[in-house]
């Protein structure tokens, strides 16, 4: 009977020794994964404050291509009789519609291959995640392409008809260096033409057309940036 009871004790001792040890692996393996989550989703919001930067430059050089675009096609209404040669062409030169949004990915890529996005307890951030990096990914490289089809157009022909030339500085600008009107000769017959005025209709509705879908796309990085640093505390 006392060798019974024994063995019992010892039975008891081992099981309770056992799921013990598995109870602080598992513990461990949580603590392992929640840092682990945690630290991609630091990663994942200096991505975002990145790229949010990014679109509000981008909208900032839409508005002022906008308000370009309305100067010139104002003078045009008037005859030219608002701007002089000099002032039409530096505003024509300084207008940009085909820049285009390259989001950081590399941290949401590396999410899913490691399986660390499944470890986030937002649903909702997680679709909204999906969202961002899928859906409107998709959508902004396809309109990107379109505006960049037209923008060859846009930025060759009017160069071509006023015979302009600039300087070009690589170290100034946000994006791709700023250019300096040298020389110009102005084609005041092609300025005042339906196709020119058309041609600055049509960068206006790429300008509009941009300008809604990054106000959207910034709004789905604000919102998830919020819900990632909820994510982190949590």
């Amino acid at each position: 009977m006392k060798s019974l009871k024994k063995y019992i004790f010892e039975g008891i001792v081992i099981f309770s020794s056992v799921l013990l040890s598995l109870y602080l692996g598992n513990l461990n393996i949580q603590r392992s994964n929640f840092e682990k989550k945690n630290q991609y989703i630091s990663d994942l919001i200096e991505v975002l404050k990145e790229d949010l930067g990014q679109i509000e430059s981008l909208l900032e050089i839409l508005y002022k291509s906008e308000t370009y675009i309305n100067d010139l096609q104002n003078d045009i209404d008037l005859n030219h009789k608002i701007l002089n040669d000099k002032e039409a062409i530096e505003k024509l030169i300084d207008i940009e519609v085909g820049f285009s949004f390259f989001p950081k990915e590399g941290v949401f890529n590396q999410m899913i291959s490691t399986g660390t996005f499944e470890l986030i307890k937002s649903k909702k951030l997680k679709t909204n995640l999906l969202e961002i990096y899928n859906h409107q990914k998709a959508r902004n490289y396809a309109t990107s392409l379109e505006i960049d089809n037209f923008n060859l157009n846009f930025r060759s022909t009017p160069y071509q008809r006023f015979k302009i030339r600039f300087d070009y500085n690589l170290l100034e600008g946000k994006f791709y260096g700023n250019r300096t009107l040298t020389s110009y000769i102005f084609n005041k017959p092609y300025y005042l033409s339906n196709q020119f005025y058309g041609l600055l209709s049509q960068a206006k509705l790429y300008s509009n057309m941009y300008k809604r879908q990054l106000s959207d796309i910034l709004n789905s990085y604000k919102e998830v940036l919020i819900l990632s640093e909820i994510e982190i505390k949590n």
